[in-house]
């Protein structure tokens, strides 16, 4: 029986008729400003992960070019080819990111491109690496990512007024501190992990880059990637625990280093009894020294 009126109940209740919502109502209005609101901030985000994506992309296509520096006898066509993307990506898609984060606050989309911009920084960097022998610095990031802003007619202040000198690459010269405190200037925001993260991904296509070498003949880059880690392994490890990705990072660092030490290793210690062209075959090979050791670590772990 109680089951039948609660039953009876619900279907009073199911045919009782909507009551008309009072869209003069406070609370009713309060709520659609804040629907309104939160669609506007989805979509951006949405916009920004899109925009995010195609930068991933292009980066690793960079990224692929440059892989092939190793054994070319053109690096300076292909160095210059791989700035030329470089540029591409900073004018045709962060461009598009620093204006969606225009009047906002960059952490609070900062996941929505995050993927893009620690890949293009992993290319910005490993094209500095090879161009200079150098790590690109957070500065010089942070430079590259500032575009004059636009005004309703389409045209950049700077076009207003009298034409400033054009920004310069910021990978072939030094750059002025005080560019980024210009008024008329939009940017895209790096912060310091952001960068971290990005540069701490470079080891992995150093330690690629320094096996390819030894396929075309250069013996002298991997014991050149080999010091250079080093230093990035110490740098880092002066951080101690930041965050959880840095750690995961550091252990794929360490994983890129052993592999070029070990490289290093049988290149001095049997170079001299193996042709070189050979060399590549047997660092690759599941039986080398290299595959032995991380393998035997992995299972000590």
């Amino acid at each position: 029986m109680a089951d039948q009126g609660k039953q009876g109940v619900k279907r009073s209740r199911k045919g009782e008729p909507k009551v008309p919502v009072n869209e003069n109502s406070p609370v009713i209005q309060a709520f659609r400003v804040y629907q309104s609101e939160l669609d506007t901030r989805h979509d951006k985000h949405e916009r920004l992960v899109k925009v995010s994506r195609d930068i991933t992309i292009d980066s690793k296509r960079t990224i692929f070019l440059l892989q092939r520096v190793a054994g070319s006898d053109s690096e300076s066509a292909l160095l210059e080819e791989a700035s030329d993307k470089i540029k591409q990506i900073q004018k045709a898609k962060f461009v598009l990111i620093a204006e969606e984060l225009q009047d906002e606050d960059p952490y609070r989309f900062i996941r929505a491109y995050s993927p893009g911009l620690q890949e293009y920084i992993e290319a910005v960097s490993f094209f500095k690496y090879i161009k200079c022998k150098e790590l690109v610095t957070l500065q010089e990031i942070q430079q590259d990512l500032i575009f004059p802003k636009h005004n309703d007619s389409g045209q950049t202040c700077d076009q207003e007024s009298q034409m400033q000198p054009e920004m310069v690459d910021s990978q072939e010269c030094n750059i002025s501190p005080t560019q980024s405190e210009q008024k008329g200037t939009i940017e895209v925001h790096v912060p310091p992990i952001e960068y971290m993260l990005g540069v701490a991904d470079l080891t992995g296509e150093l330690m690629r880059l320094a096996i390819n070498s030894v396929g075309a003949g250069n013996l002298d880059i991997p014991f050149e990637v080999c010091e250079f880690l080093r230093k990035m392994q110490s740098g880092f490890q002066s951080f101690s625990y930041v965050s959880r990705e840095v750690k995961k990072k550091l252990h794929t660092l360490n994983q890129s280093l052993q592999k070029v030490e070990t490289a290093c290793y049988t290149l001095q210690v049997r170079g001299s009894e193996i042709p070189k062209h050979m060399l590549v075959d047997v660092l690759s090979s599941p039986m080398s020294d290299i595959h032995m050791y991380t393998d035997d670590q992995a299972m000590d772990e």
